[in-house]
């Protein structure tokens, strides 16, 4: 399976139509006179954020979109049609940067929001806009101007309310499972999950949310180690967090490690939100306790199913209180940083291991 969060494309916008050079030649009228209609303007490349999309992979493939050009002008001061926009959907949560200078140029997150890539070139003026009193049969027109080309990076940042984050085999793709209708790979070894997965959330009373599963982060993961690199990005826009530790692994140090390495990916998230939850309780046994961690903590085996309701009740609360504050800044580093390599290229499926 392939999973792909940036991509680089090209696209170039129509062409504005040439104008016409064209005389009336009517019935009862003894002098004509020139008639030519403008060129049509070309079309433009429109980004367009959809939220049936959830990666890239379609523009991985095909990555040059070019609008159609303008028609040409047409007698009797008929301008031409103008050229069809190329419009090219890409997941909500799309950030657009220019492929050359790094700017960031939009941040597509809501369904059916546009932004302009590229515009169409204007249509050239028909002979009709040259007549002049000392001009009256004008034999010229415009050719039509060229419509604007560029390259472009896109990269997704998955939009979820709550974002599991842990270590490798800590339990989320179980618990994403157990919550939600999603339907993740669950394996009992490490790094099963290679993409991010989303659910919904049913938190009772009409009331939902999104909640994704970040592939598990390892020490050093801001630094590049492991894949949590990769996927750092996709916590960035999540309201809450929450930490999944393993009850039986050092969980204590492992909570540190996570808040340490989320820290350092984006200074934002120190703040933000979050829920201390202990999975896998039923290994502990019936006269087990959990581990003090210094902070307050949920007990929850999302095999068992239990402590869910209050993990749900409990992100009720938070959301509620996280949807009350103003939204995050969005880091977004220039793409000549070192610290995000694109990964159009990797694939997350067999074989991820040479890739990356």
């Amino acid at each position: 399976m392939r999973f792909v969060d940036q991509v680089t494309i090209e696209v170039a916008a129509g062409a504005g139509g040439p104008g016409c050079v064209s005389f009336r030649r009517e019935p009862y009228v003894p002098k004509g006179g020139p008639s030519g209609g403008d060129g049509g303007d070309g079309g433009d490349v429109l980004l367009v954020a959809d939220n049936h999309l959830t990666t890239l992979m379609d523009l991985r493939y095909q990555r040059n979109y070019k609008a159609q050009r303008g028609r040409p002008g047409l007698g009797q001061g008929k301008t031409g049609a103008r050229g069809e926009p190329a419009v090219v959907p890409v997941p909500a949560g799309t950030l657009i940067y220019d492929g050359d200078s790094g700017e960031l140029l939009a941040d597509l997150v809501e369904h059916g929001q546009e932004f302009t890539a590229a515009n169409g070139g204007q249509g050239g003026r028909g002979n009709l806009r040259f007549k002049s009193a000392t001009n009256r049969a004008p034999r010229q027109a415009d050719t039509g101007r060229p419509g604007e080309g560029r390259r472009l990076r896109l990269e997704l940042k998955l939009l979820a309310d709550v974002g599991l984050v842990g270590f490798p085999n800590a339990g989320k793709s179980t618990l994403l499972a157990s919550m939600t209708a999603a339907r993740p790979r669950i394996a009992d070894y490490p790094f099963t999950t290679l993409v991010p997965n989303l659910g919904i959330l049913d938190l009772g009373g009409y009331a939902s949310c999104t909640m994704a599963d970040i592939p598990g982060l390892i020490e050093g993961a801001s630094e590049g180690k492991g894949l949590g690199h990769a996927f750092l990005r996709h916590v960035e826009r999540t309201r809450v967090l929450v930490y999944l530790m393993d009850v039986t692994d050092e969980p204590a140090d492992r909570l540190r490690t996570l808040r340490k390495e989320v820290a350092r990916h984006a200074e934002h998230l120190a703040s933000a939100e979050s829920i201390v939850c202990l999975n896998k309780a039923d290994l502990l046994g019936p006269d087990g306790e959990a581990p003090d961690l210094g902070e307050p903590a949920l007990l929850l085996s999302a095999v068992t199913q239990q402590g869910l309701d209050a993990l749900r009740d409990t992100l009720a609360e938070t959301l509620a209180r996280a949807r009350e504050l103003p939204e995050p800044p969005l880091p977004a580093p220039p793409p000549t940083q070192k610290s995000a390599p694109a990964t159009d290229d990797v694939d997350f499926g067999e074989g991820f291991g040479e890739d990356l």
